[in-house]
């Protein structure tokens, strides 16, 4: 029986066949992502080190709708806004900016934002994102590698036990609620849309 390894993501529908627009578009799209990622990360709740945001929502939303390639082609250039030295982080510019801040006790999960995406797009890649319990597997599996990164890098500023305590226990159940709507909202979409042959 044969498998599709490859399907196409939400934002397909609005992307040129080919050519230099297709470029363009892929290019607008991934700017507007670094914008809602920086309105996403300035929306926050202070918890301690480490504070809380939607951020893993707009992260998974993009990469539900984008697609691998383009979402994390769009955390890339997000990051390298933030490392040029833009506020677009969490708690930047009050806390610091550009590569200083990323080396920071948030390294771990910026860098770990990166792979949540080529997970989350991954898996929309593959159909996952028309169905709400495949799409809700695949993004826990992002969130749950993303706060592994984020907690070993935090461990090596403040401790382990600190880090626990601080930059994963109080994310837990947001971040559950969080996997469960973009895993609710992305297959809600589609079933809206008509049916492409």
């Amino acid at each position: 029986m044969a498998i599709a390894t490859t399907m196409r993501p939400l934002v397909s529908l609005a992307l040129p066949e080919k050519g230099a627009a297709r470029l363009v578009t892929q290019l607008f799209l991934a700017i507007a992502g670094t914008l809602l990622l920086t309105l996403s990360a300035k929306t926050k709740v202070v918890l301690g080190p480490v504070d809380m945001s939607l951020q893993t929502l707009a992260i998974f939303l993009i990469a539900a709708a984008f697609g691998m390639r383009l979402a994390v082609a769009t955390l890339l250039l997000y990051m390298l806004e933030g490392a040029m030295g833009f506020p677009v982080f969490q708690s930047t510019p009050e806390k610091g900016i550009g590569i200083a801040y990323m080396l920071g006790t948030t390294g771990g999960y910026l860098a770990g934002f990166v792979v949540m995406a080529t997970i989350a797009g991954w898996a929309a890649d593959r159909g996952f994102d028309r169905n709400p319990f495949k799409l809700f597997g695949a993004l826990l599996v992002a969130e749950a590698v993303m706060m592994a990164m984020g907690f070993a890098w935090l461990a090596t500023i403040i401790g382990a036990e600190k880090a626990w305590q601080f930059g994963v226990v109080p994310f837990i159940l947001p971040d559950l609620i969080k996997v469960a709507l973009a895993a609710s909202l992305v297959p809600a979409i589609w079933s809206l849309l008509p049916r492409r042959k």
